[in-house]
């Protein structure tokens, strides 16, 4: 009995990182606004596909804008995160975005909303998240300390999924019984109580900004070396950029497909969205065995074949509802599954190949990099979907992202990358001309 009341301690649950003051409040509002986006990700779109009549370009637009801020800023958050103290950007950045969305609701009551205001929302939201995520992680680092790295990382990653997997479902019911536009009222107050949150956190030593005597050009030019100079981040680099270019043509017509060519209501989106959750989920359990019976490299290209299955599966729902919704529901899961498959090694990789000193200024290069081309994915998107229609935008998503696939293949190091222990030390070319050799 006495083992069992040990065993049944609440204590043993919360310990840890749960009792790092800090920690849980991180973990807290990144959490808060993790739910919320999902509600902004489907009301957003169907705010402009039901309410506002929108056409597929007018949607491409909107995903393009999304995107935008990290085209336009993504060289210089890295830069902004060590020349400034984090928090503060974190916090305004929640702030900056509540009252972007905000603006949606308050338009919808006013009798004044458009797609202009939702393309003004839109990128503005991204500018926040351009900012404030990059802020997030290196803050979080800094005050969990890098030894409980992965124990912080689990802790937001239960979270992370919890969202994925039921935030749809909710976003829908929310969608379905307040209207597109006032749903996205909760993730605007999602936002402001993840900054009240954050504020209750200290200033502490690390919190300095690291200033350095280099210019801002100097250091920006200097991550695009090293990835320049480096075979297998150059490689992932070119490759994410085209397969983004697939995914935000997917990504702007997708609600609009779901809502007029399937007739989904926004409650049948959220529920049918969670089946995504479910392939993140399953990709994290099963991506250890993956990579122990293909190898690290084959089970990345594997991923971005499995995405491009995913969009084929998409753009082949017809028939009677059920038959639809199961089509469209395991391409969704399929999608996830595959995309999830590829970003988990992709994250591994770029951290073991880029040197410590480095690892900020990398991290922001290539994610401004790998998204320089979304939107425009997005304006593709919906320009095919205004001339040939919103299934054909899905079907050449699932053709590109196939294609693509013999091409990082040959053009890359991954197909011959069987261990992660065989990426620690890449080999550097001085010549584009080399690498495509090799």
């Amino acid at each position: 009995m006495a083992n069992l009341l040990r065993r049944l301690n609440p204590a043993r649950a919360f310990n840890g990182l749960w009792r790092h003051g800090d920690f849980v409040r991180l973990w807290s509002s990144l959490t808060i606004t993790h739910f919320g986006g999902q509600i902004t990700f489907l009301a957003l779109p169907l705010t402009g596909a039901l309410l506002l009549d929108a056409t597929p370009l007018e949607m491409g637009v909107l995903t393009a804008l999304e995107a935008l801020p990290f085209t336009l800023f993504g060289l210089f958050a890295g830069v902004l995160v060590d020349r400034a103290p984090k928090l503060p950007i974190i916090v305004w950045s929640d702030i900056a975005r509540a009252l972007a969305l905000l603006t949606v609701p308050l338009c919808a009551w006013l009798g004044v909303l458009s797609m202009g205001v939702l393309f003004a929302v839109g990128f503005l939201v991204g500018l926040g998240t351009v900012c404030g995520w990059p802020a997030y992680q290196v803050f979080m680092t800094e005050r969990v300390g890098r030894g409980n790295l992965v124990e912080a990382n689990a802790k937001i990653g239960v979270s992370d999924s919890a969202a994925q997997l039921i935030g749809p479902g909710i976003a829908g019911a929310l969608i379905q019984w307040l209207t597109a536009p006032f749903a996205i009222l909760l993730d605007a107050l999602s936002f402001l109580l993840s900054a009240w949150i954050l504020r209750g956190i200290r200033s502490g030593p690390n919190d300095a900004p690291k200033m350095r005597a280099s210019s801002v050009a100097a250091e920006i030019r200097e991550g695009l070396s090293a990835i320049w100079r480096n075979a297998v981040l150059r490689a992932l680099a070119w490759a994410i950029a085209v397969w983004q270019i697939f995914r935000h043509a997917s990504l702007a017509i997708v609600v609009l497909y779901a809502a007029r060519e399937l007739g989904f209501s926004a409650g049948h989106v959220g529920a049918l969205w969670m089946l995504a959750g479910i392939g993140s989920l399953g990709a994290a359990a099963a991506i250890g065995r993956l990579n122990r019976r293909l190898g690290f490299g084959p089970t990345m290209l594997a991923g971005l074949l499995g995405t491009g299955a995913g969009w084929l599966l998409l753009a082949s729902a017809s028939g009677g509802e059920l038959a639809a919704s199961a089509l469209f529901g395991f391409g969704l899961f399929v999608l996830d599954f595959s995309g999830m498959v590829f970003f988990i090694n992709y994250l591994t990789l770029r951290q073991a190949v880029t040197p410590d000193p480095l690892l900020g200024r990398v991290t922001a290069t290539m994610i401004c990099l790998t998204v320089a081309t979304a939107p425009f994915g997005g304006l593709a998107g919906g320009w095919i979907a205004e001339h040939a229609g919103l299934r054909a935008t899905l079907l050449l998503a699932g053709l590109g992202a196939i294609a693509l696939v013999p091409l990082v293949a040959w053009a890359s190091p991954l197909l011959r990358l069987r261990t992660l222990d065989e990426a620690q030390q890449p080999r550097q070319t001085e010549s584009l001309a080399e690498e495509m050799a090799g």
